[in-house]
């Protein structure tokens, strides 16, 4: 599953990681370098397989690891209302 970013929620690339605006709340979020990592690939179109087999090249983590730490960043991103719902149908 690719993700899109919801309507006025940025992006701004850090030495750390990325960092999200919510401009509607005025919330902003830091996303570590394997988290940026993630990000960036589902936004780049990429499925959830894909993201978690490019985190665990580029960590030299396990499948499992990487699958759960992917899991886990794509659930906080939609508890935190940053990401556009998933929509049943949609490929």
């Amino acid at each position: 599953m690719a993700l899109t970013l919801r309507r006025g929620v940025s992006t701004a690339d850090t030495d750390y990681g990325i960092a999200l605006l919510d401009e509607d709340s005025g919330e902003y979020y830091t996303l570590n370098p394997s988290a940026a990592l993630v990000l960036r690939t589902l936004l780049g179109g990429a499925t959830t397989d894909q993201a978690i087999e490019e985190l665990a090249r580029q960590y030299a983590v396990d499948g499992t690891t990487a699958a759960r730490d992917v899991e886990a960043l794509v659930g906080d991103l939609h508890a935190a209302g940053l990401v556009e719902p998933e929509r049943e149908g949609r490929p």
